[in-house]
């Protein structure tokens, strides 16, 4: 759906983006994520024609987009940070508007709009100016001139800032529903949401793609070839007693250990720096001195974990 070839963005001597190539295809929800001024605002201005690079080429189902601009915007759907929304207009004058600019049959544009607005929940607000709506409103008229026309490609940029918890969880299920039948690509940096809602993540640094793969594979590939090097277990004991016989173990990189949910029940995490599988040492330890493990299992690295880890130092990958 989504094709960059040796894309680069220069700014006089500042590379932006720095020969990078991706490929998304059809039907994939791609969480795209970077700190900031590393490149990713410039990436996806070039992947929905704001921009042209440098260097390089997209392509949108095929369709470059710098010599068929026209041809292959019809394709994108775009929720910019900030909602590109005429403020004087009520929300249905508005969405009208948007659907002639992208040229909706008009004999359509009814049924269309009517489905639009069920799907992201503003038809009690439809008739109002949009001056007048809450941040979280606005947020969600943006996202439905983004579904104008039914786009197959759909480029999400922070879509739930602005939205109370209830209204976040809406519109997480609805980019999951929204997935089954186009290609999504989501900009956000509250990585939770990127975690609950991607099938993939892309991730930029200093203008190069570092991570291409599902968080669960990039948790293994981080955390070494053995998912046992780092475990949580519930223990029932004396912290002090628990850390004390661990730090004996002799491969033990890591010990954090906080109160768990019941009355002499700790939770403790224990990892080891050189991969080995710590799970029989851990047990024999503790077993030693009368302490029962009730649970132990594998702790994935978590997504701010893999997106530090890649972003501070790109050699880990």
């Amino acid at each position: 759906m989504i094709r960059g070839e040796n894309l680069s963005k220069h700014y006089g001597r500042i590379k932006a983006v720095d020969n990078i190539d991706f490929h998304i295809t059809k039907g994939e929800i791609i969480g795209f994520l970077g700190p900031n001024g590393a490149g990713k605002t410039t990436t996806m201005n070039m992947i929905t024609g704001y921009q042209a690079p440098s260097e390089g080429r997209v392509f949108i189902d095929e369709i470059n987009i710098v010599e068929s601009p026209e041809e292959a915007k019809k394709l994108i759907g775009y929720l910019p940070e900030q909602p590109p929304l005429y403020l004087d207009l009520t929300v249905d004058e508005f969405l009208y508007f948007v659907s002639d600019f992208k040229k909706v049959p008009r004999d359509s544009q009814k049924e269309n709009l009517a489905m639009i607005r069920q799907l992201v929940k503003i038809e009690d607000v439809r008739k109002r100016l949009i001056r007048n709506l809450s941040k979280g409103y606005k947020q969600r008229v943006g996202l439905a001139q983004a579904l104008v026309g039914d786009p197959p490609l759909l480029i999400l940029d922070e879509p739930t800032i602005g939205l109370d918890p209830k209204q976040i969880i809406e519109i997480r299920q609805l980019i999951r529903d929204l997935g089954k039948e186009h290609t999504v690509v989501l900009s956000s940096h509250i990585l939770p949401e990127i975690s609950a809602t991607c099938n993939r993540i892309l991730i930029i640094n200093k203008g190069k793609i570092v991570a291409s793969d599902t968080p669960a594979n990039l948790a293994g590939r981080l955390s070494g070839a053995s998912g046992a090097a780092r475990q949580k277990l519930l223990v029932k004991g004396n912290a002090k007693e628990i850390r004390t016989k661990l730090e004996g173990i002799s491969n033990i990189g890591s010990i954090d250990i906080a109160p768990g949910p019941e009355k002499n029940l700790c939770e403790v995490i224990a990892s080891t720096e050189d991969n080995e599988d710590i799970r029989e040492n851990l047990f024999h330890a503790l077993a030693s001195k009368n302490l029962p493990i009730l649970q132990m299992g594998p702790m994935d690295l978590t997504l701010e974990e893999i997106f530090l880890n890649l972003t501070t130092d790109e050699e880990n990958l």
